[in-house]
């Protein structure tokens, strides 16, 4: 297919470092027509790629394994500029792309393998269950984990034998681009065509161009945006997986080692400076530890030193800047209600005057309740909301009062308790004495409930997802003629009526004095 050829001038986005505002890059933006050429040069690799077989795909995916390991400094310093997050979390999303890799090399012929089933009632056939690739995986990706989200999230995906095209986000797409070319040189040294996987950047249009060609749409964002891509995959009738937000909930429960839950919390809230989905967005305390662990909760708060370490390492900073722009104004614009209902901030509450990029300090809230957006809308910054409870059932009967469910933890000195408390949470994920670590036990599915989402990354599912199930069903004996094919007969009316009589009948008695007879 010839590349279109246009004498416009090419519209470019302009990447800033959101920790020093500096401009760091620039990509070129696709317009729809060059998203259906990516689409025809997908199509035609797919050809190539989805017929090696999974130790062939593995064998590429492990080379380029190695060269993530070999470049982590050039890929630390790009994540920290592009998002402006600590270096230690640069490295989590090294560390996480190696080993997504290394699950599904190892994992993904065992859980695409074809299986028979044994049919309950024909038993005259023969059932297997195979898994084919859909084909391209269009992959629709958000700026708060530029790595994970982008080049993690495509792994599963070629392991099953798909291509990929991902648009990220306009405001990090140097990584994605980067984290591509890595994978290129590993598919280039084993013979094979770097279209298997391509990004495509560009803003709206982009996407939709996207949704508009793509074999499948996985899409990481907001609950407005998923919406409108659900609704525009429908129109095509392509499946859609969607992860979308969250306000997960944390429950202290007055037997909790406060120590391991106070530290938790601010971990939990404050890491990526709040921009997780999964992270701690509220939390239920009971009335009786609720002051000493909101003491300890502000103490170590106001000990995170924020700030930018990228290539400085004797430098090293806790809580870097945040990313989008019209995200801080949500986090103010939640922060102003709350205090205008009634809350008080007992630490933070404003941008960093101390630095140049968009930093937001740390903030704990207390005095909070249902009726403030802080307690009920995602807020997706540093942001800790502390709400007093009388008891266990309060704190579950508020945690589940939430359009969302993706994460939750609870924090009980007896684990059992804190476990039966977490089944009972509507969440896709609820960790006991523990926060966000989910999402990184790569074996279990991991996905919300409610309006976080639809579908599982992570495990068995997380590859199934990217297949289409194809069922093959062969007969066994090979007779002439089946018992209910043509013609019909009051033979096979009479076999079908007391079939019904013996398969279906509620009493055990009755199946076995049919079946033997009077």
């Amino acid at each position: 297919m010839a590349q279109q050829i246009s004498l416009e001038p090419k519209q470019m986005i302009e990447v800033h470092s959101p920790a020093t505002l500096e401009k760091i890059g620039e990509v070129p933006i696709a317009v729809p027509a060059e998203v259906r050429d990516a689409v025809y040069l997908a199509r035609r690799a797919f050809t190539d790629w989805s017929t090696l077989d999974f130790r062939r795909r593995a064998e590429v995916l492990l080379t380029a394994r190695g060269k993530f390991v070999d470049r982590r400094d050039e890929l630390v310093e790009l994540i920290c500029a592009e998002n402006g997050k600590p270096r230690v979390e640069a490295l989590v999303e090294i560390t996480y792309v190696c080993d997504v890799i290394t699950f599904y090399a190892k994992e993904a012929r065992r859980f695409l393998k074809a299986h028979r089933l044994s049919p309950h009632m024909l038993k005259n056939k023969r059932v297997t269950v195979h898994y084919q690739p859909r084909g391209v995986i269009g992959m629709i990706t958000p700026w708060n984990f530029p790595l994970i989200l982008t080049i993690g999230e495509s792994i599963p995906a070629l392991m099953a034998g798909n291509c990929v095209i991902i648009k990220p986000s306009e405001w990090t797409p140097l990584i994605a681009l980067r984290g591509t070319e890595i994978i290129h040189e590993a598919l280039r040294e084993h013979g094979l065509p770097p279209d298997v996987l391509q990004v495509v950047n560009g803003r709206g249009e982009t996407g939709t161009a996207l949704i508009d060609e793509a074999d499948m749409v996985a899409f990481t964002g907001s609950v407005r945006t998923g919406k409108l891509v659900a609704e525009r995959a429908a129109k095509r009738l392509i499946p859609v997986s969607l992860e979308l937000g969250g306000k997960d909930p944390m429950i202290v429960l007055k037997d909790a080692d406060l120590e391991r839950a106070s530290n938790a919390a601010v971990w939990g809230a404050f890491s990526n400076s709040g921009q997780v989905c999964i992270s701690v967005e509220r939390v239920y305390v009971e009335d009786a530890i609720a002051d000493e662990f909101t003491r300890r909760v502000v103490e170590k708060t106001q000990a995170l030193r924020q700030g930018f370490d990228a290539g400085d390492r004797e430098k090293l900073v806790d809580v870097g800047a945040m990313t989008y722009p019209d995200q801080i104004e949500v986090v103010e614009t939640h922060i102003n209600d709350a205090k205008a209902r009634g809350a008080q901030v007992l630490t933070g509450g404003r941008r960093n005057p101390n630095l140049p990029g968009r930093f937001f300090e740390p903030t704990v809230l207390t005095g909070v309740d249902h009726s403030m957006q802080v307690m009920t809308d995602e807020t997706f910054g540093p942001v800790l909301p502390i709400m007093r409870v009388k008891d266990a059932n309060e704190a579950l009967r508020l945690a589940n009062d939430s359009i969302y469910g993706l994460n939750a933890s609870v924090f009980a000195g007896n684990r059992a308790e804190g476990e039966r408390i977490a089944a009972r949470i509507d969440a896709g994920i609820t960790c006991v004495n523990d926060v966000i670590a989910g999402f990184g036990v790569t074996d279990a599915p991991s996905g919300g409930l409610k309006e976080s989402g639809i579908g599982k990354r992570h495990g068995v599912e997380g590859i199934r997802r990217f297949c289409h199930q194809k069922v093959i069903v062969t007969d066994r004996f090979g007779m002439k003629n089946e018992i209910f094919w043509y013609p019909y007969s009051g033979a096979t009316e009479r076999l079908l009526d007391r079939m019904l009589g013996v398969v279906f009948s509620t009493g055990l008695g009755a199946k076995l004095k049919a079946l033997v007879g009077k």
